[in-house]
């Protein structure tokens, strides 16, 4: 999926799927798939690192998840986000978190919120590299919104959200986030919009859906309440590795004592995988 594809997924259109990915494993799983591209979130400080916030994603991390996934995925769309106070630091500064971000590999970078940032999605947008815009619940204003709430559920903020979103449409952006709002004002957005609106708790009336990969996945512990599972991964996998465990201290795994000739075969075939020198021995 290029840039220019993401125009076709207009209403009544097929819809996008996007789904955040931040390593090389997982990504690789994401380039194999159906699912059309690929977010490598700031939400990784959290699902990655421990964080209790996206506040705690650098330029410097954002950029080494962003390689990572690069390096597994291809025919797909690769964004990258723009943390947390890297777009404050006055334009060049902010230019350069940019340009750390595509050189890892990012076909586009997303940008939550618009107040202050106008100038620089449309710099950004100038020098050819493309802008998704992000509104409603933004994670990095998490202080100022005081946590994790719907937004755009009075008329105010609701006709504030409209005003940005047709903003964000006009200084270049490919495509829209809107990220936990009503349905009817996500509905509403989509239909303004020339460009296509992409959802995350906002409701079925959008162009596309994305989740991120741990959540939809069932591994990490703490997914919100719009969320679907659609595997339970904690589970398989702690019942895989309990499974070793076990057939470990039972002495059932490995199964056969392998024989000087039989190491040496395997040496052969491990040199050969396609993994190479990353296979473990």
């Amino acid at each position: 999926m290029k840039i220019t594809d993401f125009y076709n997924y207009r209403k009544p259109g097929p819809k996008i799927s996007m789904v955040t990915a931040y390593d090389y494993t997982l990504a690789a799983l994401a380039a194999e798939s159906a699912v059309d591209c690929v977010l490598v979130g700031d939400s990784a400080a959290m699902v990655m690192h421990g964080h209790p916030s996206t506040l705690a994603a650098t330029p410097e991390l954002m950029a080494l998840h962003t390689a990572a996934v690069a390096r597994a995925v291809t025919g797909k769309l690769v964004i990258g986000d723009m943390p947390f106070l890297s777009m404050r630091k006055g334009l060049g500064p902010a230019m350069e978190t940019v340009e750390l971000l595509a050189r890892a590999g990012a076909q586009a970078v997303k940008i939550e919120g618009l107040d202050g940032h106008g100038d620089l999605i449309s710099h950004i947008v100038q020098s050819d590299l493309p802008v998704m815009g992000h509104l409603g619940l933004t994670p990095q204003s998490l202080n100022r919104l005081g946590g994790y709430r719907t937004q755009g559920r009075d008329q105010a903020s609701a006709e504030k959200l409209v005003e940005q979103a047709l903003e964000l449409e006009r200084r270049g952006c490919f495509a829209l986030v809107l990220e936990c709002v009503p349905a009817a004002l996500a509905g509403r957005v989509t239909n303004l919009l020339k460009i296509p609106v992409i959802g995350i708790g906002a409701g079925p009336q959008t162009d596309g859906q994305v989740l991120v990969m741990q959540d939809l996945l069932g591994l990490y512990p703490a997914a919100p309440s719009f969320v679907k599972k659609y595997l339970d991964g904690r589970r398989l996998l702690t019942e895989a590795l309990n499974n070793f465990d076990g057939e470990v201290k039972n002495s059932v795994f490995p199964a056969v004592k392998r024989t000087k000739d039989e190491n040496s075969e395997r040496d052969q075939s491990l040199a050969d995988a396609p993994y190479g020198a990353a296979v473990h021995r």
